[in-house]
């Protein structure tokens, strides 16, 4: 923590004088080492938990821990004795740090717990031997030892509550259980009275989960069609625990322990970070309130209490409402019994697979270093010092940290379109809970026979999409092919949906607004379609929806009784949406193991932290960005994106939200996608180049070396498996707020986009009016007006080729070739954005930065266009694609010559390739 929260401490001392402690569930070297664990501590964070989850993110997605696993590992030490001794470590510090906390409050705070090793959550007898050992080990007062809640786990907290060990007793979902640890708790400590020991000096805590209820319930209450009691039953639940609670202790039988000095076991709520966007950031904080519990919060939990939270006392209040809600959920036919052993089965389940990754992550982090493996380097040049400083000034100005605190002074005083736009940074974290739903929704599409998932999308609803597919739908089979709609050019739409049996195919309708023409435009054409091939009464069947609570695309899929509809967090930008709903409902589709995907983001997540200094620790998203960011101020503003072959999708992706994010404000920062790399005389010197490459791709090595030795920064990003991409994503959205800062700009608006569709819309209204479209300024693809345009270029200029034709793989290759062209004869960047796609990509940077552009639009006749639907399920129609994508094409050619850039307009007629070799043939006389 820094000076910023100086104001907003006293809401965790106001919680202390209610009677409630706030714990921080999170652990890792780094919080050490930098001193903000200790901040926290002194900012009335009173005990911390930690989880095998916790540790495996930071041990093996950062630096923190290498040179004791590579010490450790030249002992010829294992993976256990490996992780044990860190882990201990690390507990015992911690421990040692909040002993303060521990003395002050007479042994009530100020604990730190480790685990006993998931995998014997079913064996009572180790689990007890395995909690002495860790105990002896650590030997310290104020550390407990987590025990689950299984049926096994309760007799070893009573033998353990029984030889004075503290327990944190952890996976608690149910007021039964909730009981039954109760009584082993009371029954340990009677025991232990009756050996004549102190029970005055053992604690436990025990740790009741809440989010959690919520998600499992909520989604059995959208089954049910029950929208009243959704996002209650959480609290409700909790609230019925604390009041059995109050009652277990104040009984005649605990009074009798009370006077011989024991102390009650405290509940701890656990899981309190929310997970569904409709609901407050902190409303498993406010709402449980009480004296005699703890409330272990995520660091984005605890941040937004900081900032915004209520310290009241809630628990006690409404307990006879309470109960009333979980009558009525019983009368909805929901069985919370069945849901919580659901979710503690899960629990247990999880917590290994945890730990068993953890032992995984460990061992391959030990292997890295052993070959001295690096995901990160990069050749800079005379900019490495530039760099360094830059380094510098992001730590001392604790960037990283306030980043996390979503604190929008990083980028502009103004709080608009930033606070609320900060949601990708937890997306990882929260995805998780969705993972369940998921699984079970791609279950439901394979088991009805849907073999092709037509997505009808722009731009961040559309980019991630398709490099889940072109990555690993490959790779996968059972699982419905993707098919993306990302256009209004009629022949590209017949073509990509040729052949297609409408009673056989899903359609995702994906917008963030609810409001976007290319995908609801789409959305009619093809809800005829199935209307016609399956009756209007199953037609919805075969549609899902993607968009923000409230929008009018959920108006819509509820109108027309779509399949699913998927809300997601209102606080993501679409950009930065890769790794939320828009992302992972398609991906998971395709046969993508978002768990894993989710896993690796996590770690990527983690190894952003700003535990994790961008100077002495290994911040490779701090680190990326500021290089971005530091080259561009230096005049190095391409930044020439390489890939693997395999990943060649993830680079539209990176295209996009660096063109919309860093495009504005007279600045910007150009990525150059696709095209392919030359020499080093081609290049002019506001190149940086980027390789995103799978390990065992060393094909364009060679190259960029040459581009280096020639003095071009260069920067190689190592990805393991494609899997990485996960935390790719992550890397990248995080890389590119903190290049924003840099290089003085907010990186999550859109100033100059509605330009082109506002001047477009004009245009459409004219054509309705008056049955044409206004005629533009056009000419034939004529050489010599080419090659007088081009002799327009100066050094630092780009050319953007914004082809508004049918990408057929013809027409690709052909405006591979004139990019190219032009590129080694001017030694300028090029890029290909096809329209009206790239209006939702780079048209921002078009429009938005300091005006070296130079743009070639290139139009087409349709050979057959298509008509869009007034309305779905009628025939009526005013308007077709081919006129809406020339209404678009020229809306954009006049926005841009709004702003004074330089554009020449060539029509192509019906030959698309034919005049493109002609324009190829001018810029090469």
């Amino acid at each position: 923590m820094t000076t910023t929260r100086i104001v907003e401490r006293s809401r965790l001392r106001e919680l202390a004088e209610l009677g409630q402690s706030i714990w921080y569930d999170n652990i890792r070297r780094a919080l050490l080492d930098s001193g903000e664990l200790e901040a926290l501590r002194d900012t009335g964070v009173m005990g911390v938990t930690s989880n095998p989850s916790i540790f495996e993110k930071a041990m093996g997605g950062s630096a923190d821990y290498d040179n004791a696993i590579a010490a450790l590992a030249a002992e010829r030490k294992s993976v256990e004795e490996i992780y044990e001794t860190l882990a201990i470590e690390d507990i015992q510090r911690t421990a040692d740090l909040f002993r303060s906390v521990y003395d002050e409050t007479g042994g009530a705070d100020g604990y730190v717990s480790l685990e006993v090793s998931p995998i014997l959550a079913h064996d009572t007898e180790r689990t007890v031997r395995e909690a002495r050992r860790l105990w002896a080990a650590l030997d310290r007062p104020n550390v407990m030892i987590k025990v689950p809640a299984t049926p096994a786990g309760i007799p070893a907290i009573e033998t353990l509550i029984r030889a004075g060990i503290n327990v944190n007793v952890t996976l608690l979902f149910a007021r039964q259980a909730y009981e039954a640890v109760a009584e082993a708790y009371i029954k340990g400590l009677e025991a232990r009275l009756a050996d004549g020991a102190d029970i005055g000096s053992v604690a436990s805590v025990a740790s009741f989960f809440v989010s959690r209820v919520d998600t499992a319930v909520d989604e059995q209450l959208d089954a049910a069609g029950v929208a009243t009691l959704k996002g209650k039953i959480a609290i409700a639940n909790s609230k019925v625990v604390y009041d059995r609670s109050r009652q277990i202790y104040g009984s005649g039988r605990w009074q009798r322990l009370a006077s011989a000095g024991a102390r009650v076991q405290r509940l701890l709520w656990a899981s309190t970070g929310t997970k569904n966007p409709e609901y407050p950031d902190t409303l498993y904080v406010d709402q449980l309130i009480g004296p005699g519990t703890v409330n272990t919060v995520p660091p984005a939990t605890l941040n937004a209490f900081l900032d915004h939270g209520r310290a009241a006392v809630t628990l006690a209040t409404s307990v006879d409402e309470a109960k009333t809600l979980l009558a009525e959920l019983a009368k909805r036919g929901v069985d919370l019994d069945a849901i919580t052993q659901q979710l503690l089965d899960a629990g247990v389940a999880n917590f290994a697979k945890a730990f068993e990754a953890l032992m995984r992550s460990v061992g391959a982090k030990r292997d890295r270093l052993q070959a001295d493996w690096q995901p990160m380097r990069a050749t800079l040049g005379p900019y490495q010092d530039t760099i360094d400083g830059a380094l510098a000034e992001l730590r001392d100005a604790c960037i990283m940290q306030r980043i996390w605190q979503h604190d929008h002074t990083v980028w502009k005083p103004d709080p608009g379109e930033i606070t609320n736009r900060l949601g990708w940074l937890h997306a990882p974290e929260n995805m998780s809970e969705h993972v369940g739903r998921l699984r079970r929704f791609v279950d439901d599409v394979r088991a009805a026979g849907y073999t092709r998932a037509l997505l009808l999308g722009m731009g961040g609803s559309s980019l991630a999409p398709e490099g889940f597919f072109e990555i690993f739908g490959s790779a996968t089979t059972g699982y419905p092919a993707l098919i993306i709609i990302d256009t209004t050019d009629p022949d590209m739409i017949r073509d990509r949906s040729a052949g297609l049996d409408p009673a056989r195919t899903l359609f995702i309708v994906a917008t963030k607004s609810g409001g976007t023409v290319e995908t609801l435009s789409a959305f009619k054409y093809f809800y005829n379609q199935v209307a016609d091939a399956v009756g209007r009464e199953r037609a919805g069947e075969h549609f899902v929806a993607i968009t923000d609570p409230g929008s009018g695309l959920q108006d819509l899929a509820e109108r027309f009784e779509f399949r699913d509809t998927f809300l997601n967090d209102p606080n993501i930008g679409g950009r930065y949406s890769a790794l939320s709903l828009f992302g992972l409902v398609p991906a998971a589709l395709v046969g993508v193991d978002v768990e894993r995907l989710l896993e690796r983001a996590l770690t990527a997540a983690c190894n952003a932290e700003s535990a994790n200094c961008p100077v002495a620790g290994d911040n490779r998203a701090g680190r990326l960005g500021v290089m971005i960011g530091e080259l561009a101020k230096a005049g190095r503003d391409k930044l020439t994106i390489v890939t693997s072959p395999a990943l060649t999708s993830f680079g539209d992706w990176v295209e996009q939200l660096i063109a919309e994010s860093t495009g504005k404000d007279d600045t910007g920062i150009l990525p150059v996608v696709g095209e392919p790399l030359g020499s080093p005389e081609v290049y002019g010197d506001d190149r940086v180049f980027v390789q995103l490459r799978l390990s065992e791709d060393a094909d364009q090595d060679n190259t960029l070396t040459a581009l280096a030795n020639a003095g071009h920064p260069v920067i190689s990003l190592e990805l393991t498996d494609p899997y990485d991409v996960g935390g790719q994503f992550f890397l990248w959205e995080m890389a590119t707020a903190v290049a924003g800062a840099r290089i003085g700009i907010q990186p999550f608006d859109q100033p100059n986009v509605e330009a082109a569709k506002l001047l477009a819309r004009k245009m459409v209204a004219e054509y309705l009016e008056s049955g044409t479209l206004p005629p533009g300024e056009s000419v034939l693809p004529d050489a010599d007006a080419l090659r007088a345009f081009l002799e327009q270029a100066k050094a630092g200029d780009y050319v953007a080729l914004q082809a508004y034709v049918n990408r057929t793989d013809d027409a690709h290759a052909a405006l591979a070739e004139l990019r190219t062209t032009i590129r080694d004869r001017l030694r300028l960047a090029t890029t290909i954005g096809y329209g009206p796609r790239f209006l939702h990509s780079t048209g921002q940077l078009h429009k938005g930065d300091v005006g070296n552009g130079l743009f070639v639009q290139l139009t087409s006749d349709a050979l057959d266009d298509l008509p869009i639907p007034d309305e779905a399920g009628a025939a009526a129609s005013t308007l077709s694609f081919g006129v809406l994508k020339a209404a678009q094409a020229l809306g954009d050619a006049n926005a841009l010559r709004e702003r004074g850039r330089r554009v020449i307009r060539f029509d192509l007629g019906t030959d698309v390739v034919g005049g493109l070799r002609r324009l190829r043939g001018a810029a090469l006389a």
